[in-house]
């Protein structure tokens, strides 16, 4: 096949519209793809489709499609085209697969939505700055707390060490060190899954060397060049979330033409950019990053199509617990006061097909997930 060849991304927005292989509504993408010639073969089997954005939009039934295309002679497109929107499609339908730790252990995010407790070890994050850390750098309360989450239900511990709260100013990777190791150990010895939040090479491998067994980094390795080829030598899961900015910034003016759209390309290039680095999709959590330079309305789009994301065959971690968003939807509460609001975007998320939920509130979202797992069977 030739190496010239357009590659194909394909995003699935819902197959439900027949069985697998039947009628899709999909999203195609790809370098220097001729969309005309796609558009045409669609609409030529009685499908809907439109170029938007440098991508293909609409509705098609993907075996008459890829035929049409071979009558016009693309007969290697055709063949891509069919491996890309079936391995999309049958992401869709069958949803997450296990995690896998570096140590034997699975996260269960094929059988149910998993729970990851907020342990933020700082003085200013936005909800629980300073409730774990003593003015004195103390991070004692910070192990009794994690410990009580994973009594009240939690899968697994996110540890931070650094506020990534819109405005937050980075702190240097010693004093973060010095916050999340302990925490780590501490936890780790006690037999908790633990992720360690950061976005510095060095803090990470401290930490999955003091026993983490994920790393979850908002950055998506922008912010260290090491991060990437240092995940792949520790061998243990990487969280690759999208942020558009920086935590300083990623609020002033975030602005997209089609936010799912350019969520889910950036994945796509992610994922590719660590394979190259040697970190292969089966230890790979995607995460599209709500409230990271994000409006209230790119928030609910992404929430809304989150299923979308669910194309890319990787577990789908939606962190939206207290969030600003949920403040202004709720008339302006505080924090400490959107426990309602986070249970329903946790249900409806679990719903849409995530299947790692990063919450505050661990017990009573556990027991919310255990009837919205329930329900969706």
């Amino acid at each position: 096949m030739s190496e010239d060849l357009p590659t194909i991304d394909v995003r699935i927005d819902d197959a439900v519209l027949g069985h697998p292989g039947g009628p899709v509504r999909l999203s195609v993408s790809g370098r220097s793809l001729p969309l005309t010639v796609l558009a045409e073969a669609a609409t030529a089997t009685g499908g809907r489709a439109r170029a938007e954005f440098g991508r293909l939009v609409g509705v098609v039934d993907v075996e008459a499609w890829t035929t049409a295309l071979r009558d016009r002679g693309e007969g290697e497109l055709a063949t891509r085209l069919t491996r890309a929107s079936s391995a999309a499609v049958a992401a869709w339908h069958a949803g997450a697969p296990d995690l896998g730790l570096a140590d034997g252990r699975r996260l269960p995010t094929g059988s149910r939505t998993v729970v990851q407790a907020v342990l933020n070890v700082t003085p200013d994050s936005f909800s629980d700055g300073g409730v774990h850390l003593t003015p004195d750098g103390d991070v004692a309360p910070a192990i009794a707390a994690g410990r009580a989450m994973v009594a009240a239900g939690a899968d697994l511990v996110d540890v931070g060490g650094e506020s990534t709260r819109p405005g937050s100013e980075p702190v240097s990777a010693d004093e973060e060190l010095a916050r999340t190791v302990p925490v780590v150990r501490a936890l780790a010895e006690d037999g908790v899954v633990v992720s360690i939040d950061t976005t510095k090479a060095v803090v990470a491998r401290a930490a999955v060397e003091a026993g983490a067994a994920i790393v979850n980094d908002v950055s998506a390795g922008a912010l260290d060049p090491e991060l990437y080829p240092t995940v792949a030598e520790l061998g243990v899961p990487y969280v690759l979330m999208h942020m558009q900015g920086t935590p300083r910034t990623m609020q002033q003016d975030p602005t997209y033409d089609d936010v799912v759209a350019e969520v889910f390309d950036h994945f796509v290039s992610e994922l590719a950019r660590l394979g190259a680095a040697g970190v292969p999709p089966e230890r790979i959590v995607i995460d599209p990053g709500i409230g990271f330079g994000k409006t209230v309305e790119h928030n609910l789009t992404l929430l809304r199509q989150l299923r979308s994301f669910t194309s890319l065959g990787r577990p789908v971690l939606v962190g939206a617990s207290r969030k600003t968003f949920i403040g202004k939807l709720s008339g302006g509460l505080d924090a400490s006061e959107r426990l309602e609001g986070s249970l329903a975007v946790a249900a409806l998320a679990a719903a849409a097909g995530a299947r790692i939920l990063r919450v505050h509130d661990v017990r009573e979202t556990r027991r919310a997930l255990d009837v919205a797992d329930a329900i969706v069977g």
